[in-house]
């Protein structure tokens, strides 16, 4: 694991964002092998051979967490944010239930090609 990826973590303020990021870190190590992680335009990035996987963001009242090469991929309604169909991005807020076991298939889904 990256240090600065570890630094940017334990620097984020609320207690349930670092939980969520904790998590989603881990959650991305378990499903991607051999996934590399750095900072990039000042938020982690996860990469398979070269490419980006996925991505953890902060604001002040959320995390997002998006998942790349997700063209195709069968989701379900109401999780993710409209965008660009090669990104799935959800935005993940206090209080409400994560769905981290989706997350893990996606990004399973995602990644298998890269």
């Amino acid at each position: 694991m990256n240090q600065e990826v570890t630094d940017f973590i334990n620097g984020v303020k609320q207690p349930w964002q670092l939980d969520i990021c904790n998590r989603l870190r881990q959650l991305v190590h378990d499903s991607i092998p051999d996934v590399q992680e750095r900072i990039q335009y000042g938020k982690p990035h996860f990469l398979k051979n070269g490419k980006y996987a996925a991505v953890i963001t902060t604001a002040k009242g959320w995390v997002t967490f998006t998942v790349f090469n997700a063209a195709g991929l069968e989701v379900p309604e109401g999780v993710f944010e409209p965008g660009k169909p090669e990104r799935l991005t959800a935005k993940l807020l206090e209080g409400k239930p994560v769905n981290y076991e989706l997350f893990a298939d996606l990004l399973k889904q995602a990644s298998a090609e890269l």
